[in-house]
């Protein structure tokens, strides 16, 4: 499981995010968002600071979460009261395209 989740979240693409969500369900476990927490924490030289609560939020704390909105900002993702657009900055798995799904 964990390597398919991992190559899910290297098909993310610079300036986009996903939900842990999304991530599960474009790697073909829907419903297993907490397992791709686990995934991330196990991966290496995975764009982990793309991958976002339910609804575009940060969930990361302290360092972490600082990090995460560092590297987001520097590739142009916009972040709102620790939340990113996801109709703008989300990654649509079903496509080529970046947008959110319905």
């Amino acid at each position: 499981m964990f390597p398919r989740v991992l190559a899910t979240v290297r098909r993310i693409p610079k300036g986009k995010v996903a939900t842990y969500g999304d991530i599960a369900k474009a790697s073909g476990y829907p419903g297993a968002a907490r397992q791709v927490v686990w995934a991330l924490r196990t991966g290496r030289d995975v764009p982990w600071h793309r991958v976002l609560g339910a609804g575009g939020r940060i969930l990361l704390t302290g360092e972490h979460g600082f990090e995460q909105r560092l590297r987001l900002q520097a590739e142009g993702v916009e972040i709102t009261a620790n939340r990113v657009d996801l109709a703008r900055f989300g990654h649509d798995f079903r496509t080529r395209a970046s947008r959110r799904r319905s």
